[in-house]
């Protein structure tokens, strides 16, 4: 049993996160509860005291008692709570030890000193559980965002632990990523595992959860059972700031498709890694809309963030082009008109503070201007705080308050809503949507439906590497992205 007696905490030296205040909630063993809320209510420090990274690695005030079973989670040291609470972040990046997927998965039982026969076994029943056999002995660098969840996943599975707890678990993954994340929770639970999860996607867990607790300012502003919670309508969900229970319940909030009078060629778009054995892109010629918001979509692992690096001239041995107008754009030009927020968004936030780091992304300097920016994605009253002090939601808050203030002809979006809740997502779609309206032309990956209806004008599947087209958004295109998205057994 999980228990947190009248606790509260506030993180030091800083206002980027509230904490908690007077929690009280208890975990019965084998319940599985959701922790739901928007960004910044605290669900995210309820799950860091439960792990025990409050208060051995985020140093705050604290006050309460966090127990499990009779030990107090909050005196014991790390080592040991790693044997009764097994994590996985949001970046699954940030809980690596290791460069290889086999290795990074036997880590755990290997810390544990368990016999080498035991860590075997393990390992190879992990393996077939998560059905990741083609992830196996590869580079770590080498993975998909959702590919690295799934080993994030499956190395907490090996170590065995108790109780799991998920940060944020879906983030990253495709509808077939979080239909094996959907089973292999419904999997702890057939095995008596208690597991917290915080999240905003929701229609996943729907059928899983036992229990929903709200948070509100810090606060536990709700509980529900399963059954109440399922009963609650869209409407209801939306006013808690809520993402909806149902995908099926998610419509198209601009069914006009807005013309767009010009065209760019996307060219020669091929790329091989070195030492793979095929190409990670083949592309027949196609043309893109200019001054359009484009969703790249399509599961882990098929090429959408290769695409993307080569489109924006990352990737140096790319030798596609583009082709606007009497232009004809090759790697280098490309790097110059483009602006990409990447996935992991640590890699590109330089500066000491969240003001600066949008200033030096403008081509001239307008405090007035990035202080506007930062107002309409609810970070001005962090502008003076250093971006890695900030939370992850903040962090790609601030990368993308970065990437509108670049105003470059070509603005690329790596999951820009990954772990955002409603009211961010739909903050998030307004400045796209004003980037548009200048004439830029928007890329964006995104395994995020809602996201997709709420402000995209186009799609561009991806599968194996290539693509050959660009569907408007239309009733078609509607119908051809919930195809594309939806998955019966736990979208419907």
């Amino acid at each position: 049993m999980i228990n947190l007696k009248d606790v509260s905490f506030s993180y030091a030296g800083s206002e980027r996160e509230s904490g908690i205040k007077n929690i009280n909630l208890t975990v019965v063993e084998g319940e599985v509860v959701l922790l739901c809320g928007e960004s910044g209510c605290g669900k995210t420090t309820v799950t860091r005291l439960i792990n025990g990274l409050i208060p051995h690695y985020y140093e705050g005030q604290m006050s309460g008692e966090v127990l499990i079973g009779e030990q107090k989670i909050h005196e014991l040291p790390l080592h040991k709570t790693s044997r009764l609470v097994g994590s996985v972040f949001q970046n699954p990046r940030s809980q690596f030890f290791n460069v290889s997927t086999t290795g990074e998965i036997a880590f755990g039982c290997e810390n544990m000193a368990l016999p080498v026969p035991e860590i075997g076994r393990r390992l190879d029943q992990t393996v077939r559980e998560f059905k990741i056999e083609s992830l196996m002995d590869r580079s770590i660098f080498k993975l998909s965002g959702g590919e690295k969840q799934k080993i994030a996943c499956a190395s907490v599975a090996a170590s065995d632990p108790p109780i799991l707890v998920l940060d944020e678990p879906s983030s990253n993954l495709d509808r077939s990523g979080v239909e094996e994340l959907r089973r292999h929770i419904e999997m702890w639970k057939k095995k008596g595992k208690t597991v917290i999860i915080a999240e905003h996607r929701l229609y996943y867990l729907r059928e899983l959860v036992d229990r929903v607790v709200y948070m509100k300012d810090g606060i536990i502003a709700g509980e529900y059972t399963a059954r109440t919670f399922r009963s609650l309508s869209p409407d209801e969900l939306t006013e808690m700031g809520l993402r909806p229970l149902s995908l099926s319940d998610i419509v198209r909030k601009h069914p006009t498709v807005p013309e767009s009078k010009e065209t760019m060629t996307l060219s020669g778009f091929s790329y091989t890694y070195k030492h793979a054995i095929g190409p990670a892109l083949s592309m027949k010629d196609f043309s893109v809309p200019r001054s359009a918001i484009i969703a790249i979509v399509g599961k882990n692992g098929a090429g959408k963030s290769t695409f993307a690096r080569c489109l924006c001239g990352l990737e140096k041995k790319f030798g596609g082009r583009v082709e606007a107008g009497d232009q004809r754009l090759r790697a280098r030009q490309l790097l110059k008109k483009s602006y990409m927020v990447m996935q992991d968004v640590n890699h590109q936030l330089f500066t000491e503070s969240v003001l600066d780091e949008v200033l030096l992304s403008m081509e001239n300097e307008v405090e007035a201007a990035a202080e506007n920016i930062l107002d309409s994605l609810d970070l001005l009253p962090l502008k003076e705080l250093h971006p890695m002090s900030l939370s992850g939601g903040q962090k790609q808050r601030v990368a993308i308050a970065s990437a509108l203030a670049s105003r470059r002809s070509f603005i690329i979006f790596d999951e820009p809503t990954s772990g955002l809740d409603l009211k961010h997502m739909r903050e998030v779609s307004a400045g796209l949507n004003d980037l548009r309206e200048l004439g830029k032309t928007v890329f964006i990956i995104t395994h995020d439906l809602e996201f997709v209806l709420e402000c995209c004008t186009h799609i561009l599947p991806i599968e194996n590497g290539a693509a050959d087209n660009v569907y408007p958004l239309d009733d078609a295109g509607v119908n051809k992205v919930r195809e594309l998205f939806l998955d019966e057994r736990c979208c419907s």
